[in-house]
């Protein structure tokens, strides 16, 4: 967003107007506000020729903005409004002074569908629909529509089917090329919000059907399209709704495509701290919101931050508090104890490496981490640093956090989890280190009565979910206080298999710890007593000991524990590994 031109007062040069949660481009800058020119982004995507554009980017990134700069420059309903675009990058042309306002544009968003049920979303898209409808009234009386077309306009309204909503953009479309002769552009702004609010709630099937339909009529088989831009935050996978639109240029964050179009680049931000008698804040301002890669283009900044921060002078979270991290924050907590650990390395400042696709599938982010990894990039809650296209087509990913906002909502997030049980964890810890088997069991058995329910999916209760979720959850809290005392690892190779948690001491003040966990098995063991002992035994059996013994970690100093789940009951049993020598097979 570059500056409109600074007014003079008394010959002083004065910093533009911060405003907050402007998404009008025209009242931004009739306002003389603060404004960073992307319009070039107008000329990079005309002369690209792309019939149907989808660009995925963070939340709060200006998607908004750049499709209402889209709307003014394009739309004869703007066509007399050439004024706002004098002194921006896109005006130094005149062949793109004589294209403003010279297009019927049809702008709609679904940002505000959100619902808990299918019906009560399908009708706000309904109403959306039907205010687009309203906004061209005027094509009732047209002479070029017949009345055909006029009957179909009418049956356009907040109760109408899904069969006429399906086409409805479609039928709009030809009527405005019939009264303009000019076939329209379409804007879609946050295309998969009700793509994520059906997955949250449970009505995914029923909206990607409607869906599927809708974007198919509109964007593929519609011949009265000129062009279209969609935006959002995912890169919602082909199959689910896009599987008819071959003509579909999908422009994700790892994209060369409209790269700096997108948040601040770092030149850009130091004029704006410059502006603003700020120059001396560009570390800090660096360190807290800098981090996001688009493509190629390192260094950029987070512009809701920015500006909140040019507004008030204070570094804090701002990003964090524009919408609810809800959907990352469940991810995480369901997710498989090699994923927590993984955000464990990632919120100390460490680099991961995975593989995944791009495209989310909604339905797996159950079932697939990658899919989740997919989720945490696309939301700008980690960067690429780097990645490349391995042999099955999948990208592999050097991936990190963000920065230090995106790693304090992580740590907020995690803490919340487990506040109301911190104390009983602290317990937990301390008999852990101390090796009360005793202790031990009475402190985890009472967070897992009181905690069990946090680490459910929500889609069963949590006495049939599986116990191991309650445990990655406690795994989580456990780490964090323990990472000063040692290096802890997860499903690693050691002896002759691969065991759960290993705990390496980082000086030979602590014991080394092993903890397997096994979940009963109703047919085969009678007790929870039985599960901890074949726990043990498959500690011993496979010698996991023997990646501790490789660091020089005495038999005598290294402690073994199996965990026996059922439902909410744990059963802990265990000690030393010099101990159970006797019994080693």
């Amino acid at each position: 967003m570059a500056a409109a031109d600074e007014h003079l007062l008394g010959g002083v040069v004065m910093a533009r107007t911060v405003a907050i949660g402007k998404q009008d481009f025209g009242n931004l800058i009739e306002n003389n506000c603060f404004y960073v020119d992307k319009t070039n982004f107008i000329k990079e995507w005309w002369e690209n020729c792309d019939d149907v554009t989808l660009i995925t980017r963070p939340r709060r990134f200006g998607k908004t903005l750049t499709l209402s700069m889209a709307d003014y420059f394009f739309s004869v309903t703007h066509v007399h409004e050439g004024n706002l675009f004098e002194g921006l990058s896109i005006w130094k042309e005149e062949k793109y002074r004589k294209l403003q306002g010279t297009y019927p544009v049809i702008f709609l968003s679904f940002a505000d569908i959100k619902e808990n049920e299918f019906i009560y979303a399908y009708r706000k898209i309904a109403q959306v629909l039907a205010d687009v409808y309203n906004s061209n009234d005027f094509l009732i009386n047209s002479d070029k529509l017949t009345d055909q077309d006029k009957k179909f306009f009418k049956m356009v309204d907040r109760d109408m089917s899904t069969d006429v909503a399906a086409i409805s953009l479609k039928k709009l479309s030809d009527f405005l090329r019939k009264h303009y002769g000019k076939r329209p552009i379409i804007l879609l702004d946050e295309y998969d919000t009700p793509m994520q609010e059906a997955y949250v709630y449970g009505y995914w099937d029923e909206m990607t059907s409607f869906t599927r339909g809708f974007f198919n009529s509109t964007f593929k088989t519609n011949p009265y399209l000129e062009r279209a831009i969609m935006t959002g935050i995912t890169r919602v996978s082909r199959e689910s709704i896009f599987s008819d639109l071959n003509n579909l240029e999908v422009v994700s964050t790892t994209s060369e495509k409209y790269e700096a179009s997108f948040g601040f680049t770092e030149d850009e931000v130091f004029t704006a701290l410059g502006e603003y008698g700020l120059q001396d804040k560009m570390a800090d301002v660096k360190e807290w919101y800098d981090g996001f890669r688009f493509g190629e283009c390192d260094n950029i900044y987070n512009p809701w931050s920015i500006i909140n921060f040019l507004d008030k002078r204070k570094f804090w979270n701002y990003w964090a508090n524009t919408s609810s991290n809800d959907l990352a924050g469940r991810l995480i907590q369901s997710g498989s104890m090699d994923l927590k650990l993984a955000m464990e390395d990632l919120i100390h400042d460490k680099e991961i490496s995975r593989s995944f696709d791009e495209e989310i599938v909604f339905d797996q982010l159950d079932r697939k981490e990658g899919a989740v990894w997919s989720l945490l990039l696309a939301g700008g809650y980690l960067k690429a640093v780097s990645s490349i296209l391995n042999k099955r087509g999948k990208r592999d990913y050097i991936l990190a956090v963000t920065n230090l906002e995106v790693k304090n909502i992580f740590e907020d997030m995690f803490s919340g989890w487990f506040s109301d049980e911190r104390a009983r964890y602290n317990d937990f810890e301390q008999s852990l280190l101390e090796g009360s088997l005793k202790r031990m069991n009475i402190y985890i058995n009472k967070v897992a009565l009181h905690t069990f329910s946090y680490f459910d999916t929500g889609k069963k209760p949590s006495e049939s979910a599986e116990p191991e979720r309650f445990y990655h959850g406690f795994v989580l809290g456990l780490i964090a206080e323990l990472r000063d005392r040692y290096e802890v690892t997860s499903n690693r190779e050691s002896g002759y298999g691969r065991y759960d948690v290993m705990l390496l001491p980082v000086n030979e003040m602590y014991d080394g710890i092993i903890l397997e966990f096994k979940v009963i098995d109703a047919d085969r063991e009678s007790s929870l007593q039985n599960t901890a002992d074949a726990a043990l035994k498959q500690i011993l059996d496979r010698n996991y000991a023997a990646m501790l013994e490789a660091k020089g970690i005495d038999r005598k100093k290294i402690r073994i524990y199996g965990f026996a789940f059922r439902g909410k009951e744990v059963l802990i049993d265990g000690g030393y590994l010099s101990s159970y020598e006797k019994y080693e097979t």
